[in-house]
């Protein structure tokens, strides 16, 4: 290329780069000048111009496509919120139409409620107006003047028919009432029951923290809030218990008080009352008939309960909710013949229980029972005299469960002295059972206790006796003096009714034998010491001191005392009964001129049983009489023996 053309081509060139500029930041409206100049040039100049405007296109493309790489994460990211964004705002949506259609359903709630009450705001209005002339009706003297009217006489024909009409559907309605509170009035007692038996652990709970022992004023309810007798209430910080609902909540009494009103209203409420009364008289017998094996679980007892006491409630709510309906004498006279009943009913079931587990389960209800009652403002005194027949009871089930315990730790004894290698093992032995003994103590590791292993189970099921029984007395609202006296009587009657029996019988068992025989008057010696630590058990529990006066003593010493004279007789009789064997056996030449110089084996033998059998009994305490008994009775045959 020569120089002119280079020239003139780069001539174009800037010329094409300078429309390129204003073409890119020109206005619209004045591209079209700018064009037209390229075409008013050299033929090949728009070709040329094309050419350079394709490369600007490209440039520009790569320039976007760098920017777009550029921004390409941001572009998605962005892209990944949108789409969030949407989701989001469909569920919003669907939100707002939900909320749009419960708006919407509400509104016209409200609408037609207020609708409702308008009319009946102008329904009484209009009501009122007519009061006066309904009540003119009953006027003969208005009414005569105004018969004459056509309106007058069709009131006149229909109101008796439609006040028959109402008495009858009222009527229906109480009866449906009194149907169904039949069938739910356990529910109406278990509730009840649950709310006493909370109020009563809470007062323990109160008596604890102000250390006022467990015999304070009660708790009553009203109206579900808690006042003691002094009126200050205690219930308003109890937020943790679960609220329970009252007879109101429960049960609709709205048929009895409108049929109530209704009989009132036309003349004939003494027949409504009469019909009430006779109907829950029936209720109530049906109610008192317990089932034939309620006594066989504590549930037919506590359904029994929750029964009564649930027909007494509403009663009481009756009572307090209507004027007259039924009255305090009424509802006494239920209650007399009511409990009555339950106490013949108790009597009879709870002499047929032999576990005493179930024994005390009764007694707990009977207090929940009578407490329940009794917050409802019924007397209860007659069940927890009731409660003394029952606690009897359950001592006698408590004897016969441990005559089996008695029997089975005497079973298992080995009737030796307790041997003891470390000073843990005798450790052991004297937490279980008060023995001291300076000697012994004194000894070294190994060592013997001289009473046998039955001693020290004995004392403690003794202990474990004791703590069954005193469960029976908690919740009796009883003196702590009562209770000492009822468990000192209790305590009496295990040591000398049940332990002495089977002491007794223990003492008759023919594989009983004279080494068995020293090892029990070795035991009863030892249990007859324990009986004062039993005593200051008792005293621990109740905190009566044993000095107060009219305090029950154990009577364990002639328990054991007795036991102990019963196996010295055995002793005697079992080794009269040896001796007589030998001597029968012996074969004796009876008419002998003089002795032979020696003893006759029979003899030896019984010399020999007779050493061995004084060497068992140099374990016997001083104080026995066995062997001056023995020296008084048989001294004199055994030297008459001793001399053949």
């Amino acid at each position: 290329m020569d120089r002119g053309s280079f020239c003139e081509t780069l001539e174009y060139v800037t010329e094409h780069e300078r429309i390129l500029q204003e073409i890119e930041s020109t206005d619209t409206a004045c591209v079209g000048p700018t064009l037209r100049s390229i075409y008013d040039d050299q033929p090949n100049a728009h070709k040329r111009f094309m050419e350079k405007l394709d490369a600007r296109i490209r440039n520009h493309d790569r320039e976007i496509e760098k920017m777009c790489n550029f921004h390409h994460q941001g572009f998605v990211d962005a892209i990944t919120e949108l789409l969030k964004v949407r989701t989001d705002a469909e569920k919003l949506m669907v939100r707002d139409s939900t909320i749009k259609r419960i708006v919407t359903a509400q509104t016209e709630e409200v609408i037609c409620c207020r609708i409702q009450q308008r009319n009946m705001v102008t329904t009484v209005e209009k009501l009122q107006l007519c009061i006066p002339g309904m009540t003119s009706l009953t006027d003969m003297h208005w009414f005569c003047r105004v018969s004459q009217y056509r309106f007058c006489q069709i009131m006149a024909e229909n109101l008796p028919r439609l006040r028959e009409e109402i008495k009858e559907i009222s009527m229906s309605d109480l009866k449906d009432f009194l149907e169904s509170i039949r069938k739910h009035s356990d529910k109406v007692g278990e509730t009840a029951m649950r709310q006493a038996q909370q109020h009563r652990t809470f007062n323990s709970a109160v008596a604890k923290q102000a250390n006022i022992g467990h015999y304070d004023k009660p708790v009553y309810s009203f109206n579900g809030r808690m006042h003691t007798q002094n009126g200050l209430m205690i219930g308003d910080d109890i937020g943790d218990e679960e609220e329970i609902p009252t007879a109101q909540d429960l049960v609709d009494f709205s048929p009895v008080y409108r049929c109530l009103h209704i009989y009132t209203v036309l003349g004939d409420r003494e027949t409504f009352e009469n019909y009430y009364r006779k109907q829950r008289k029936k209720q109530a017998r049906l109610v008192l008939q317990p089932q034939a094996n309620m006594h066989e679980t504590v549930e037919g007892y506590r359904r029994y309960f929750n029964q009564i006491v649930g027909f007494f409630v509403v009663e009481d709510h009756i009572l307090n909710a209507t004027q007259g309906l039924v009255t305090r004498a009424f509802t006494d006279e239920l209650w007399n013949m009511a409990l009555s009943k339950i106490i013949a009913v108790l009597r009879t079931h709870s002499s047929y229980c032999d576990d005493p587990d179930l024994v005390l389960e009764l007694k707990n209800l009977i207090v929940i029972f009578a407490d329940t009652l009794q917050d409802y403002g019924f007397p209860v005194n007659r069940l927890f005299d009731l409660l003394f027949e029952v606690r009897d009871q359950y001592n006698e089930t408590l004897l016969k469960k441990w005559v089996l315990v008695f029997r089975e730790i005497f079973e298992l004894d080995n009737y030796s002295p307790i041997p003891v290698e470390t000073e843990d093992e005798y450790k052991l032995v004297v937490s279980r059972f008060p023995f001291h003994d300076a000697e012994i103590e004194k000894q070294d590791f190994p060592k013997k206790l001289p009473m046998s292993q039955s001693v020290p189970q004995i004392y403690t099921q003794v202990k474990e006796f004791i703590y069954a029984s005193l469960k029976f007395s908690e919740s009796l609202h009883r003196s702590s003096t009562e209770i000492d006296d009822m468990l000192r009587k209790s305590t009496n009657l295990l040591l000398t009714r049940t332990l002495s029996s089977c002491l007794q019988n223990l003492i008759k068992k023919p594989h009983i034998g004279l080494t068995e025989l020293v090892q029990i008057i070795i035991n009863t010696t030892h249990l007859e010491q324990a009986c004062k630590y039993l005593e200051e058990f008792i005293t621990n529990i109740t905190n009566v001191s044993p000095e107060t006066v009219h305090t029950t003593r154990l009577y364990g010493l002639s328990t054991f005392k007795d036991a102990r004279h019963s196996a010295e007789g055995e002793i005697y009789t079992k080794l009269n009964q040896k001796i007589d064997e030998f001597v029968q056996l012996a074969d004796y030449e009876w008419g002998m001129a003089e002795s032979d110089g020696r003893a006759s084996g029979y003899l030896m033998d019984l010399i020999n049983f007779l050493r061995s059998t004084f060497q068992v009994f140099t374990h016997l305490p001083v104080t026995t009489l066995l062997c001056h008994t023995l020296s008084q009775k048989r001294c004199s045959k055994f030297k008459r023996v001793t001399r053949l």
